[in-house]
């Protein structure tokens, strides 16, 4: 009766199939636990790197793309051991980043001991001399007040460590949930669930970032909810394979006609795709230490991943350009530490509330109505309208505003539309080459984003109306890949269907 009950519920929000609930509810929850603990830590991990110097923040990218570039094969080999199941894998990467975050609370917490007794107390992570809490002035009286000078290696060490990690969790964490999601899912199904599924990802959000507000007091403590809310995400990600077995049935001849589209990996594919049975079976006979290479030469060997990695490449540039703009401005017009981190804090609050909405209502309508192409095109056309904005009006209410307005239409539309383009390729190409696509495209975007910020931000005097301005090029090539990747989707999509 009960679990009748709550299946009506759910059917309220979307439509779904009995043997669907299970791994759908599991989903949600998996994503509710994992942003909420990213959430928890966000407004710390970002006050720490301002404390660091502004000038610093695009070192700090390009440190994260040297760490994934270590971290990212780990995490596709454990999805190809051949003794692991994927469920499995992905209950430990979760439980992994759990344990990592108790320790760096203990080496916060040391860290900001050992700084000063004076400008620290165990109830806030961060505080900075009562001069320069007051002290209003502009961009570069700003970079000169934080700074590496300013700080002893161990403190700079673990606010480098934090920035890098985090950045590193919310990469891995969501790139392999999504990637046993959509496992179990197809084209059709994933269009009518993955707006739930994401609601558990913005509610998580909308969690954590609300709590990051109203516990802020405890500082560092926050790295402890966060861990535990990692082990929860891990339990839970153990049910998603739960109840599927009829899904998978009917996705095995999807997954068997895409070697149709890649002529050049026809013979590789078909000794690799085996039937969704015995998940395993594609590894048994290969080395699991180069599954990093086997994704690389996924993508090199079609067409199809290539064009992907390109509009997610030329995301996370914009993506990025526009962390940087943002935490720029907000730099410059608030001067309180507790200030900054109260409002980023209240900025992913305010995005959490209206993406939950828009993802319970209306994105399975627009995905099944509108399509990919139209979801995907969304936010590189705001992106662009965004840009132009912050060039007239560089302040924190217009930052706020775009801010709420990219990342709304981004996990509304776009982000579940770009989960649908992988939902027409191989297992393989999901576990190895999307994890590669996620991870390491990411951050090879993230660091031609801080490279360019870089250097435009010292060509052009720090001036943000100006700079922004340099990124409308990067958003219109932004917009014509994403227009013909959603329609060459969309005729994947149909060969499939018309091939079972």
């Amino acid at each position: 009766m009960g679990r009748s009950t709550f299946e009506a519920v759910v059917s309220v929000f979307v439509t779904v199939h009995p043997h669907e609930t299970s791994a759908l509810l599991h989903s949600f929850f998996c994503f509710f636990f994992v942003l909420s603990a990213y959430f928890v830590v966000l407004p710390l991990r970002d006050e720490g790197a301002i404390s660091l110097g502004l000038s610093n923040l695009p070192g700090l990218f390009v440190g994260s793309l040297l760490l994934t570039l270590i971290a990212a094969p780990f995490s596709s080999l454990i999805f190809s051991l051949p003794n692991l199941s994927k469920g499995k894998a992905l209950f430990l990467i979760h439980r992994f980043f759990s344990v990592s975050l108790i320790l760096f609370f203990i080496l916060w917490h040391s860290s900001s001991a050992g700084y000063s007794k004076s400008n620290f107390t165990g109830s806030m992570p961060l505080t900075y001399p009562s001069k320069e809490e007051r002290k209003i002035g502009d961009q570069g009286s700003l970079t000169s007040s934080f700074g590496w000078d300013n700080h002893g290696w161990f403190y700079i060490s673990v606010r480098i460590g934090l920035f890098l990690w985090v950045a590193l969790l919310n990469l891995i964490t969501i790139s392999s949930t999504w990637a046993r999601v959509i496992d179990v899912m197809d084209s059709e199904s994933g269009s009518r669930l993955f707006g739930f599924i994401g609601a558990g990802a913005t509610l998580g959000q909308l969690f954590g970032s609300l709590f990051a507000i109203g516990m802020a007091f405890v500082g560092p403590f926050l790295l402890l909810f966060a861990a535990l809310l990692m082990e929860l995400a891990a339990q839970t990600s153990r049910g998603i394979n739960c109840g599927t077995s009829h899904a998978e049935e009917k996705l095995s001849p999807i997954r068997k006609s895409d070697s149709n589209h890649e002529n050049k990996t026809d013979e590789i594919q078909k000794t690799e795709h085996t039937p969704r049975g015995s998940p395993n079976s594609s590894t048994s006979g290969k080395l699991p230490i180069w599954p990093i290479f086997e994704g690389l030469w996924l993508i090199l060997s079609s067409t199809y991943l290539l064009h992907v990695s390109l509009f997610i490449w030329l995301s996370a540039v914009v993506s990025s350009f526009f962390y940087f703009q943002k935490v720029s401005v907000i730099a410059t017009t608030v001067t309180s530490s507790a200030g900054r981190r109260k409002l980023f804090a209240q900025i992913n609050s305010f995005i959490a509330v209206f993406i939950l909405g828009g993802q319970l209502s209306l994105t399975g309508r627009i995905l099944t109505i509108a399509g990919v192409t139209t979801a995907i095109c969304a936010t590189p056309f705001v992106g662009f309208v965004n840009l132009v904005t912050l060039a007239v009006w560089p302040n924190w209410v217009v930052v706020a505003i775009c801010e709420t307005l990219r990342k709304v239409v981004t996990y509304v539309v776009t982000r579940p539309g770009r989960e649908l383009l992988f939902t027409v390729v191989s297992e393989d190409e999901k576990y190895k080459a999307k994890v590669c696509i996620d991870v390491l495209v990411q951050r090879l975007g993230d660091a031609a984003a801080a490279g360019m910020y870089k250097m435009l931000f010292g060509t052009l005097n720090g001036n943000p109306s100006t700079v922004s301005l340099y990124g409308l090029p990067v958003c219109l090539l932004w917009i014509v890949s994403a227009y013909s990747l959603g329609r060459r989707q969309v005729q994947l999509s149909k060969h499939q269907i018309s091939s079972t």
